[in-house]
């Protein structure tokens, strides 16, 4: 480890941060980079944190070592493990922001001869600094259990989200995980925070490996019988909940979120259920939301989804703007509901907007959460 500093400081990075070439890293998309991320990782957490820089690569970093299901004893199931620092200030940072959204749509061949773009697998581009796992986890049904991710923490001991480190962030990356294209949905997803009692994430995307829509061979995203989950914040009794400029696309559930979030620009494609709250007794707000082709928009949680109880959830949704998918592929992503809170949980309100196709914004229970549709006056 005191090598790996030496060979930073020598040569030349920035010895504010460790970078993830100087332990091994080829970014070349072909060699198995997870032991020299981890190996970043574990040299930052031995100090009680730092900064984790990814510089930018066109053909991305490989992450193909399995999932860890215990570290140490304790649940994980991340290929990536934030090792249980209490207090550790730890933060990934790849090379420049993100570049979001990736079409998911299956275009027929009367757009494509109309001028659309077909959309095919092998067509996404590597535009960002990327991390794509190339590894197909176990099927997991059960909704109690811990998700199978590309990065997690592991599960502690301090207060009911079971904390066992402090702040992560991240900035400037995407995450991308696996499609099984022969059962045509992802079996894992690609970050759970969970367990760090404060997380911030900006300018990042999470998403699939590959285009789930492809014209030629007429195959879309199908229903996920695991419980994947794009991005994952803290649990409950946290802290410092901060999202800005963040997409997410692809996945059973989108965002799963808590208490004490502020999110400035959340993009939403392709989910069952895009924005899922489990508790959020101090108020969480959503300035702005972007969905398309989601199933459901904001729900939310059956108590026990990942190991969060169900609680009140006191949210602002500041504005939605939808794209409801109708009469189009994939058919999962095709909107049912813009709320669906069957217990009455959700307290606050949404304001929408249909910016193409049908304006409906159907509801499910809410009984207690205002739902407005831009423009539309209420005295």
């Amino acid at each position: 480890m005191v090598m790996a500093f030496a060979a930073l400081s020598a040569s030349g990075v920035d010895p504010g941060h460790v970078n993830v070439l100087d332990f091994g890293a080829k970014g070349d998309g072909v060699a198995d980079d997870t032991a020299a991320f981890q190996a970043a990782i574990d040299a930052v957490a031995a100090r009680g944190g730092g900064k984790i820089f990814v510089p930018y690569s066109p053909k991305g970093y490989r992450i193909a070592g399995p999932g860890r299901e215990f570290v140490d004893g304790k649940p994980c199931r991340g290929q990536l493990v934030i090792p249980a620092v209490p207090g550790m200030n730890l933060a990934f940072e790849g090379e420049m922001p993100c570049k979001l959204l990736y079409s998911y749509q299956v275009r027929p061949q009367e757009a494509v001869k109309s001028g659309f773009t077909p959309t095919r697998f092998g067509t996404m581009g590597m535009p960002n600094t990327c991390l794509f796992s190339d590894w197909t986890p176990p099927e997991e049904h059960d909704p109690a259990a811990r998700p199978w991710t590309i990065l997690a923490t592991v599960e502690g001991t301090a207060a009911k989200g079971k904390f066992s480190t402090g702040l992560v962030s991240i900035a400037n990356l995407e995450f991308r995980a696996h499609l099984d294209k022969g059962q045509m949905f992802p079996r894992g997803g690609c970050v759970n925070l969970q367990n760090a009692s404060r997380a911030i994430v900006r300018d990042s995307q999470f998403c699939l490996d590959d285009n789930v829509g492809d014209t030629l061979l007429g195959k879309s995203l199908q229903p996920n019988p695991c419980h994947t989950v794009g991005l994952m914040m803290s649990g409950d009794q946290n802290d410092n909940q901060v999202l800005s400029n963040v997409a997410v696309q692809g996945f059973r559930y989108g965002f799963v979120l808590g208490e004490h979030v502020v999110a400035d620009y959340l993009y939403v494609h392709n989910c069952e259920e895009g924005i899922v709250f489990h508790d959020a007794s101090h108020l969480s707000m959503l300035n702005h939301v972007v969905a398309q082709h989601d199933r459901v928009i904001l729900s939310t949680a059956p108590d026990g989804l990942f190991g969060h109880a169900a609680g009140p959830c006191n949210v602002i949704v500041g504005s939605v703007d939808f794209e409801c998918g109708e009469g189009t592929l994939p058919e999962v992503s095709r909107l049912v509901w813009g709320v669906s809170d069957p217990e009455n949980r959700l307290r606050g309100s949404l304001v929408h907007h249909a910016g193409f196709g049908n304006p409906d914004f159907p509801v499910n229970g809410a009984g207690h959460f205002k739902v407005t549709r831009f423009g539309e006056w209420h005295p």
